[in-house]
């Protein structure tokens, strides 16, 4: 087994989109990620380098085990993953999740000029300090319990193996 944070592989624990920006977004459990835009019917999708948001499981769990009850989507985040450590990942890895798709790290983290809805509702947002960007490459369906693997692509950098 991979040593903890430098698992080269884990797998989608929800796939969430929202009808507004800056809200918590729902568990739809499945959705069509589209080519240069994003999961579809989120409002999100399109957003220049930001098509798909991305937080690991182990950072919601770390919110709560301070006693928040948090729903899948709670930090507008579309995918949520468990067993790889995307905070670590460098812009331009490569990332197959189910047999389709391909994204690439286009962002890690990002700035928070204001307190939005979700840090209204939950007291703290994430997404910031852990969560990570993504434009699509290749599209597909995606759904929960699909595989997330970091691929040879650009990955090779962030020292992962090749799969």
């Amino acid at each position: 087994m991979s040593t903890p944070g430098k698992s080269s592989r884990g797998v989608i624990t929800a796939v969430c989109i929202s009808e507004k920006r800056g809200t918590q977004k729902m568990d739809v459990g499945r959705r069509r990620l589209l080519p240069d835009f994003g999961l579809e019917g989120d409002a999100h999708g399109g957003y220049m380098h930001r098509q798909v948001s991305l937080l690991a499981e182990e950072s919601i769990d770390k919110m709560r085990a301070r006693g928040l009850e948090l729903d899948h989507g709670a930090f507008g985040e579309n995918l949520i993953s468990r067993g790889i450590e995307l905070v670590s990942l460098p812009i331009g890895t490569v990332l197959r999740v189910g047999e389709d798709v391909l994204l690439r790290v286009t962002q890690i983290g990002k700035e928070c000029h204001d307190h939005c809805a979700i840090y209204e509702q939950v007291g703290d947002c994430i997404m910031p300090r852990e969560g990570i960007f993504a434009e699509v490459l290749e599209g597909g369906e995606v759904q929960t319990d699909d595989p997330i693997v970091v691929t040879d692509g650009q990955a090779g950098t962030a020292g992962e193996e090749s799969l």
